[in-house]
């Protein structure tokens, strides 16, 4: 099994809920296939570098998980058919990005660690 990281970007004119809601069905659909999901962020709404669609702005939420590689295609043929989604990108993470991003996390928490015992 190789690890993947996909970042999605759900149209800004959906409510905080319904974002929710297909976030929520991305995560099942890789459960579903068999795919571990190792880390996830959702990095909010933010400004697009272009216009897509004719909007400027997208929910971006970042998935990091472990699959075989069909599963891959069938994911992107879910995000092609979802009309929430607007744009998305996988990218197969080699050892020393999933090295990294594992020191990026550690990091992250133990920052987060002091600020809370601070």
């Amino acid at each position: 099994m190789n690890q993947y990281e996909t970042v999605f970007i759900v149209t800004p004119v959906l409510s905080e809920e319904q974002m929710k809601e297909a976030v929520k069905k991305f995560q099942e659909y890789l459960k579903a296939k068999g795919a571990e999901i190792v880390h996830e962020e959702h990095w909010g709404m933010r400004k697009l570098a272009y216009p897509i669609q004719k909007k400027s702005t997208g929910f971006y939420h970042l998935v990091e998980y472990k699959a075989d590689g069909q599963l891959i295609a069938d994911l992107e043929l879910a995000f092609k058919r979802d009309e929430r989604i607007i744009r998305f990108l996988t990218v197969k993470l080699d050892k020393h990005a999933v090295a990294y991003n594992e020191k990026k996390r550690r990091k992250a928490k133990e920052a987060k660690g002091e600020t809370a015992q601070a």
